[in-house]
């Protein structure tokens, strides 16, 4: 499954990579990842977890953002927005 944000000339894209092992966390590996801000963080949080995110127990943030980890083992943060 290949998914797509935008039609101008910046887009993002993803695709699945079959045997995909995600990164540990923490570890000193660099990762690429995406931050997003949202309206009501308890709100979202309730969604990711429902939806099969997990949030590690390591969170540097100091409450400025939240780690989560996708299913697939990909990890992103969400922020107030």
């Amino acid at each position: 499954m290949d998914a797509y944000l935008g039609d101008g000339p910046i887009q993002l894209a993803s695709q699945r990579v079959n045997g995909y092992q995600g990164p540990g966390w923490p570890d000193t590996a660099k990762h690429a990842h995406l931050d997003f801000k949202v309206a009501d963080l308890d709100v979202v949080t309730k969604e990711l977890l429902a939806l099969g995110a997990t949030r590690p127990e390591f969170q540097p943030g100091e409450d400025q953002w939240t780690v989560f980890a996708d299913p697939e083992g990909h990890f992103f943060c969400i922020a107030a927005g």
